[in-house]
């Protein structure tokens, strides 16, 4: 939150800037423990929210309790243990009781809360009930609300504090409560009446009271909303103006589109464009030839055709007189793109180049050569071009494919190698595009969400433990057929620690028998590079019917013949790992099959059926985080402090992008948050985000 510089007022009132011990029922070693939590001053206070709620208007009596529901109950711990299993897994029980019954509750593998559930303690625990020698309720959390009779005695909306050891949440509810009513009226508003209308947000006091004392869970809703907006707003203020200060300081090469190139590639490209691809091309083409430097981010579904569109930006430069160079992470993709390119690019009369680090030291030469003279030319390659002695005589564009396989470093290499050439970034991990516009903010982004015309649908299905021989069986036919196939497991070894199956052992295995006929290859972290490309070429020319592997493959090559991509264990693949996997077949004209084989249950059922009804990789990756959480994606640019601490970019995509869309009008109408109407927010984004203004060097 905005803390006011103020110096703390005397005489007992508080200000929002006064240290948490001055506070009533604050002393010195209750404010070390709240410093834990980030409350270091009343503001500070205020603005911890909850968590979450619970209304007690949906807490059920125990005795309605049914195995299949999924509810939730407060009730008493009247005996308590932990149990252990023939297999050493060890299960904490407790036994709740309230006016209507008891029930035993069960957390398998956790009997750490055998030392924090005491007896006598009040609980609220949700989850699914299930029969087991009995009624039994599995939670899928729990609240301990201490020995109070009437938890929810202070009205019928239960709020669930975050907090941490020597502080429950319910000590930090009463705190806030005691001293809200003093703290609200000092809290100043500080968006404009213009912006709270377009966003449709209450206004700040009303937001806090909202979160903290709710009437209801749709008045908590509403406070959280406010609450979010302002993260977001704030972020997406910090990002535009880090872009537009970035802008003004890249001067670079001011390209001009003369459609000669451009206009014979896509007059000769054996395949029309997607209007997703045009439109990337003409942001592309825009911003190439405007006088500064392009830093743009390209991002798209797997094969949404990222490539071609480089291959437009890259010919821009070659028409002007510039040189362009593709980096890719592998020998393999690199050959796979120039073998593309010097077919779409023969009718132009272009041969490109290609320079990776096996290659014949007098090849080698010849195309080191080329690159130092003053000749406009297309080079696709690995880390070689940015390796000492690789020298660009007129770099004006460079594209780097899987950026995110690139450390900074070898990206600020690469485009140090001409002078500020403009730069293409490309992604195959999809994100949501609000999402991308807050992650990158010092990028321009671009997506591609259209798959290219003549792309059939991946049949995608789920299947038990009990169908293995049928699915091996359709893998065979398959083989039969003409065609190859794809078996992945997500370890390499077999562990005692876990029952998975390994990529090693089912090679053994398999190979040995159901497909002893049959050629079959290993692939998997630990085998060295060159032999790694060794087995895909080989599979890639079709010597290898079917190729046993860990996620190793998930960033490969195009392989058309490959129809099949059986995933063991999928549980322990998060949603976007299997897209990217799943995008390794179907490539070709035949159809395409991605088989997840394995007794799935629970959470995992849930979320690996999002996976099989859906293709849209930009759908599943927003499920992904949401059901993920946002885990580091920000923290890593702002030194491990979370970014958000109320918004989530995912579940509020909607209120992100108003964020964004208000942002842009803010600034477009002040860029430099300098009339008096803007103070409020100048102040708030200075002290609210002060090491990122630092860090983005953003005055």
């Amino acid at each position: 939150m905005a803390r006011s510089s103020t110096p703390a007022p005397t005489g007992g009132r508080a200000r929002l800037d006064t240290p948490i011990n001055f506070l009533k029922g604050i002393g010195p070693a209750r404010a070390e423990i709240l410093r834990k939590l980030g409350i270091i001053t009343a503001g500070d206070l205020l603005w911890h929210v909850p968590r979450r709620y619970e209304d007690a208007s949906t807490v059920r009596r125990i005795a309605s309790l049914e195995p299949g529901m999924d509810a939730t109950v407060i009730g008493r711990v009247i005996s308590k243990g932990v149990i252990p299993t023939r297999k050493g897994l060890r299960i904490f029980q407790a036994v709740v009781r309230d006016e209507s019954g008891i029930i035993e509750a069960s957390w398998p593998g956790q009997p750490f809360l055998d030392r924090v559930i005491h007896k006598d303690d009040m609980l609220l625990l949700s989850g699914p009930v299930r029969f087991f020698h009995g009624r039994q309720l599995n939670p899928r959390e729990y609240v301990n609300l201490g020995p109070d009779e009437n938890p929810t005695s202070g009205g019928r909306v239960l709020s669930v504090y975050p907090a941490t050891e020597g502080i429950s949440f319910k000590i930090l509810r009463s705190l806030i409560d005691t001293h809200l009513d003093a703290l609200l009226p000092l809290v100043e508003e500080y968006l404009t009446d213009a912006v709270r209308a377009s966003a449709g947000v209450v206004p700040l006091r009303d937001a806090l009271r909202m979160v903290h004392r709710p009437s209801s869970i749709a008045e908590a809703e509403r406070g959280r909303e406010r609450l979010a907006f302002d993260e977001l707003f704030f972020i997406q203020l910090l990002q535009r103006r880090a872009n537009r200060i970035a802008r003004e300081q890249r001067s670079g090469i001011h390209f001009e589109n003369q459609r000669k190139l451009t206009s014979l590639l896509r007059e000769n490209l054996p395949f029309t464009l997607t209007g997703a691809q045009v439109h990337a091309i003409r942001e592309i083409v825009a911003d190439m030839c405007s006088p500064r430097r392009m830093h743009r981010l390209l991002q798209g579904d797997v094969g949404s055709g990222k490539t071609i569109v480089a291959l437009f930006a890259a010919l821009l430069a070659l028409e002007n007189g510039y040189q362009s160079a593709l980096m890719v992470p592998t020998e393999l993709l690199a050959e796979q793109h120039h073998r593309t390119f010097t077919t779409l690019l023969g009718p132009l009369g272009i041969e490109p180049l290609l320079l990776t680090g096996s290659l014949d030291a007098r090849v080698r030469r010849g195309v080191l050569a080329r690159m130092a003279r003053d000749e406009a030319v297309l080079v696709v390659g690995t880390h070689a071009l940015f390796q000492e002695g690789a020298r660009f005589a007129n770099l004006g564009f460079v594209a780097i494919d899987e950026q995110h396989r690139f450390g900074v470093a070898q990206r600020e290499a690469i485009a140090a190698k001409g002078d500020a050439p403009d730069t293409l970034l490309m992604s195959a991990t999809p994100i949501p595009r609000s999402l991308a516009l807050t992650m990158y903010g010092d990028l321009d982004v671009s997506t591609l969400d259209e798959r290219p015309p003549g792309r059939e649908p991946i049949t995608t299905v789920s299947r038990a433990e009990s169908a293995r021989g049928r699915v091996f069986a359709f893998v065979r036919r398959e083989i039969e057929a003409g065609r190859q196939a794809y078996i992945v497991y997500p370890v390499i070894d077999e562990s005692e620690k876990t029952d998975l199956k390994a990529a090693t052992v089912m090679f053994d295995q398999l190979s040995a028998s159901v497909f002893a006929d049959l050629r079959v290859a290993l692939l998997h972290g630990r085998i060295a590079p060159e032999e790694r490309d060794r087995v895909m070429r080989a599979f890639r020319d079709g010597d290898i019917d079917i190729l046993i592997a860990t996620t190793v493959i998930e960033v490969g090559i195009d392989v058309p013949n490959a129809t099949v991509m059986l995933i063991e264990h999928p549980e322990r693949f998060g949603l976007s790992q299997l897209h990217q996997l799943r995008g390794r077949v179907g490539r070709g004209a035949d159809s395409a099959y991605c088989i997840l084989l394995g007794d799935v249950g629970g959470e995992s059922a849930e979320r690996l059926s999002i996976f099989t009804n859906t293709d849209d990789g930009f759908d599943i990756a927003r499920q992904d985080l949401r059901l993920r959480g946002m885990g580091d994606l920000f923290g890593q640019r702002q030194s491990g402090e979370a970014t958000f601490r109320i918004a989530d970019p995912i579940r509020d995509e909607a209120l992100n992008i108003t964020a964004h869309a208000e942002a842009e009008r803010v600034l477009g109408e002040d860029p430099d948050l300098v009339s008096p109407e803007h103070a409020g927010i100048r102040k708030v984004l200075t002290a609210r985000y002060a090491r990122a203004l630092e860090l983005f060097r953003v005055g």
